[in-house]
């Protein structure tokens, strides 16, 4: 019979999974610095203990970058509501009809810090090579066709493309402790590099056979950049597509099946196939 008292024994225990993760989608529907830390109040009470910040899309950019003012200015507003019911154009801050917004570094380190006092790690996604329309409407000479609203995909074949992206990751990498920095790699049409010389130059000199060959390349390159800086590449399961990604995490949001393939390969894999885990998509009448 149950005494009252316990026996002298240790106990040991931890999580059946290192990464207990939410990720909010900032840059399509932005939220403001007290909604995040509810949100992470919340993870708290539940035991998540990664927070991954989607901070660029072609929606909107949402950090402040010192070295990229105009990110801010410009690239982190549209007229509108719902991104859905959006035209695609972005527009001055101090446009009347503006929405939108950003983060500032200190929003960000407030952020990180309250996320931490309660054992949560921040992770920022700075999104390439594609799914960047609002910084090309920024800086259309990252793009292959010289101007914005053409297409969404960096010129991968132009060094002023890596320059870019190098010191925004500085930026970031100054400003987040996370171990991860997520690059994004989804959704990535080659259409405008097929056409475009520098990108074939590239293709040439590199040896790469195809499109998914070429972004391989570029976030091998940026994977490079990362380790140098004490960090790790982590991104969506396209980023396997056309071979080996050394030391790179995989998020697997097309199914399972892109997951169960990068772990046979010895990736650590944070499993998110959009069928269970995303929450924008209707579950009933869409009314």
């Amino acid at each position: 019979t149950y005494d009252g008292k316990i026996p002298e024994c240790s106990i040991v225990d931890y999580p059946r999974f290192q990464y207990r993760g939410l990720m909010i989608d900032v840059s399509r529907n932005f939220r403001d610095k007290n909604f995040i830390k509810k949100q992470i109040d919340a993870m708290a009470a539940l035991k998540l203990n990664r927070l991954h910040l989607h901070l660029t899309d072609a929606a909107g950019w949402r950090m402040q970058i010192d070295r990229y003012p105009r990110l801010t200015e410009f690239a982190a507003w549209r007229k509108g509501g719902s991104w859905k019911n959006w035209d695609n154009k972005y527009c001055e801050a101090t446009d009347p009809e503006a929405t939108g917004g950003f983060y500032t570094k200190d929003d960000l380190r407030d952020i990180i810090r309250y996320a931490a006092d309660r054992y949560i790690t921040v992770i920022p996604e700075i999104e390439m090579p594609g799914h960047s329309e609002e910084v090309l409407a920024v800086c259309p000479e990252l793009s292959c066709a010289g101007k914005p609203y053409v297409s969404g995909e960096f010129c991968l074949g132009s060094e002023a493309t890596f320059v870019f992206l190098e010191n925004v990751l500085t930026e970031v990498t100054e400003l987040f402790p996370s171990e991860y920095i997520h690059i994004g790699g989804d959704e990535v049409s080659g259409q405008a590099w097929a056409s475009c010389p520098k990108c074939r130059a590239r293709m040439e000199r590199e040896g790469l056979g195809s499109a998914q060959e070429l972004q391989a390349y570029a976030i091998r390159r940026i994977g490079r950049f990362l380790e140098a800086r004490g960090r790790k590449l982590i991104g969506w399961d396209e980023i396997l597509d056309s071979g080996p990604m050394p030391d790179a995490a995989v998020m697997s949001w097309r199914g399972e099946e892109g997951g169960r393939r990068a772990a046979a390969l010895g990736h650590d894999v944070v499993m998110c196939p959009g069928s269970h885990c995303y929450f924008d998509g209707f579950q009933d009448n869409p009314e």
